[in-house]
């Protein structure tokens, strides 16, 4: 009785978990579009604009190590909900002052930063409460549901902010975002962050583990993950490559082929499409029995369709076709990330130990942060004195040789021995026929 009980409180973590993604997910990104607008508008500077982004990614590198030893040392609940509470103070205060003295450059600034730390707390330690939400046959779904959300936040929003920008001022958009923080912080207080967890007990007096030797000791447990370290390159690789294909993608697009923005904006659209609905297959489809062997081959898919971004640059297409063969390989792309993510994301959840999850996805998210801005400097620079395709070409073939290496056959029968096994009854129902 009490199995049934846990197994019905699951199913309501998955859909209050998906819907309270999605609506503070929305509601932050309908404000990302607007105040970047803002930006825009009240200086004309991409400088300011820069600015805002570096204060949205410097503090999440800087302080991801400390999110994750605080979501595996304190309670998950209430760092969730603090970090919520904290978004909602934040958004409040920059309401109040846009009303009372007018936005400026230092107010927005410093709300990014405190929202991208309450992002960062809130982010990891949900990453790390999976396990703890749901019964471990429905992971893959929890993190199907948890992209789908992500994903229509990211069709909707901007199409929501477009819309208002220019017909309301400001602090509509950020009593939206107030909004959809208070309802985040009304549902998240429902879960029940320990329903399936397997934390070791903190036993009242037991003296604490210094912070330094905490993490440190996340990362040995890392390292002594042969599997595991394989899956963090990988991730690490595709985000640091991603970059190549981030700026080009744009470049080529708008300078090169000279794509109008609106049809520009349809190939973004299909790409959220293509993620949106991978997720929702994902979401409702028996947990794939090799993941590791799926991933391995959709990054190998990525690879050949970074190289193919070149192709319109190198045969001659019409306007319309080009355009067409941009949506489709979009589209693919947002499929391909998906296949890729998902099944590594539910290895990741079933091999971490849940009191290391913490510490493991804030490494991940530490060097994440960290080679996303180093990428699209470095590829941003190398596009200015190097032909597009041969930058798209060469990162293309780099990514599929570093796959084949780090996820060689060797390595999936580590990750999966019962494919060993199945090739050793293959080969002796073979022999026995013979």
């Amino acid at each position: 009785m009490e199995e049934v009980l846990k197994l019905k409180k699951a199913t309501y973590h998955l859909w209050t978990f998906t819907i309270s993604k999605m609506i503070s997910s929305f509601g932050a990104q309908v404000y990302a579009f607007a105040i970047s607008f803002y930006i825009l508008q009240l200086t004309g500077s991409a400088t300011s604009f820069a600015m805002n982004l570096i204060c949205s990614i410097l503090p999440r590198t800087l302080v991801a190590p400390f999110a994750g030893y605080a979501a595996d040392r304190y309670s998950r609940k209430m760092i969730v909900i603090v970090a919520q509470i904290a978004t909602t103070l934040a958004i409040t205060g920059l309401l109040i002052f846009s009303l009372t003295a007018g936005l400026s450059l230092i107010a927005i600034y410093t709300t990014t930063v405190i929202l991208s730390l309450t992002s960062l707390f809130s982010g990891v330690t949900f990453s790390s409460s999976i396990t703890g939400l749901v019964d471990e046959k429905r992971i893959q779904k929890a993190m199907s549901l948890n992209q789908m959300s992500i994903s229509f936040a990211a069709i909707g929003s901007p199409a929501v902010g477009g819309l208002l920008y220019g017909a309301v001022k400001m602090p509509v958009f950020l009593i939206m975002y107030l909004v959809a923080s208070v309802l985040a912080v009304a549902l998240e207080s429902t879960m029940n962050f320990n329903l399936f967890a397997k934390r070791k007990e903190i036993v009242e007096g037991e003296e604490k583990e210094p912070m330094l030797q905490s993490m440190k000791a996340g990362l040995n447990y890392l390292l002594k993950q042969p599997i595991l370290k394989v899956m963090i390159v990988l991730l690490l690789l595709v985000n640091f490559l991603f970059g190549a294909f981030e700026v080009g993608y744009s470049f080529i697009l708008i300078e090169k082929l000279k794509i109008g923005s609106q049809h520009f904006g349809f190939t973004q659209g299909a790409f959220a499409v293509g993620m949106l609905l991978m997720s929702i297959y994902f979401s409702s489809r028996k947990e794939l029995k090799y993941p590791f062997l799926v991933s391995k081959w959709s990054i190998i898919v990525l690879g050949i369709l970074i190289g193919t971004i070149a192709l319109p640059l190198l045969i001659g297409m019409s306007y319309v076709v080009t355009v067409g063969f941009y949506i489709f390989i979009m589209f693919v792309f947002g499929v391909a990330i998906i296949i890729t993510n998902t099944p590594l994301q539910v290895m990741m959840q079933k091999m971490v130990d849940d009191d290391y999850k913490g510490r493991v996805f804030s490494i991940l998210e530490t060097f994440a942060m960290g080679l996303m801005p180093l990428g699209m400097v470095l590829f941003g620079f190398l596009y200015d004195v190097l032909p597009a395709p041969t930058i798209l070409i060469a990162s293309a073939t780099i990514l599929i040789i570093v796959v084949l290496i780090l996820a060689r056959p060797s390595v999936v029968r580590i990750a999966h021995p019962e494919l060993k096994r199945k090739n050793a009854d293959t080969s002796l129902s073979v022999t026995a026929n013979e």
